[in-house]
């Protein structure tokens, strides 16, 4: 995706050095986790009930005596896994519509424009909730529902780029020279609008984070014992266990920040890398 001068200007970026750091330190966090983790994240212990960051709890207790930072390890892997998989089945559904409606125009593009209007009347926490609410909560829930309510601004995206694409005089002439549609649509159209789909999704996938912790917040998200951030916080609300304990909420929130942090930092140095302008901005300083 990246040409030798665009990986250059994306690797000097301290943006991008930032974020590869945050996101590396999450993938392994998420991948070692049986390793690394010093108890068993839904592990109850009544004895040590919100117990202070010591050398047998690094991070502390909560409020059932669970280790912190085995419960935060673990979390990273499911933020990380409802990020990757729910941005994964919106670029799914996003592309292939987009590509649909701003190939074909007509009414497959009125009927996919309308669709997604329709998806981006609703505020997007709103229709999470109400989506999540009406089916029996689970990984598999979750993961579906920020996908699909993720595939309209995917899908607008692609569309505005197809239609200036299938303009160009290369496509009119491999039309001319009888390829079919789905060839031109996947060997010529779709390399030429793949870019700002992968920025968009780098960046989704840091809205997925967001919207899972605040699902599982409201209890609607990953169902319990399961680990995850959001319900971590949700753990540590209490207004008087947040002055006896503030290490429950405070390092899950710390750690969703970080993981936000990190996907925006690469989305936006991927933007600046793959922007042409920047390159004439380059030549012109030299």
């Amino acid at each position: 995706m990246l040409d030798p001068a665009q990986r250059k200007r994306f690797l000097r970026d301290n943006r991008a050095r930032i974020g590869i750091v945050i996101v590396v330190i999450m993938s392994l966090a998420a991948l070692l986790a049986p390793v690394i983790a010093r108890q068993s994240p839904i592990g109850i212990d009544l004895v040590h009930l919100l117990e202070k960051p010591s050398a047998d709890h690094w991070l502390g207790t909560d409020i059932q005596g669970r280790d912190v930072w085995s419960r935060l390890v673990y979390g990273a892997r499911v933020s990380l896994t409802v990020g990757l998989i729910s941005q994964g089945i919106a670029l799914l559904l996003g592309v292939s519509l987009g590509l649909l409606a701003g190939f074909y125009g007509r009414w497959v593009d009125e009927l996919v424009m309308r669709l997604a209007d329709v998806t981006l009347a609703f505020p997007t926490l709103l229709l999470l909730i109400a989506m999540v609410a009406a089916l029996e909560p689970s990984m598999g829930v979750v993961y579906a529902t920020i996908g699909i309510v993720g595939w309209a601004g995917m899908a607008r995206l692609v569309r505005g780029q197809v239609l200036v694409v299938r303009q160009l005089e290369y496509i009119q002439a491999i039309r001319a020279l009888g390829a079919g549609d789905l060839r031109i649509m996947l060997q010529h159209v779709l390399p030429n609008v793949i870019a700002p789909v992968v920025i968009a999704a780098t960046l989704g996938v840091a809205g997925a984070i967001m919207a899972e912790a605040a699902l599982s917040f409201l209890g609607l998200g990953v169902p319990p014992p399961a680990p995850s951030w959001g319900s971590m916080i949700a753990d540590g609300r209490d207004l008087d266990q947040l002055r006896r304990a503030p290490w429950t909420s405070v390092f899950p929130g710390v750690a969703i920040g970080a993981a936000v942090l990190g996907f925006n930092l690469l989305g936006d140095a991927l933007r600046d890398a793959l922007d042409p302008r920047q390159h004439y901005r380059a030549v012109k300083d030299t």
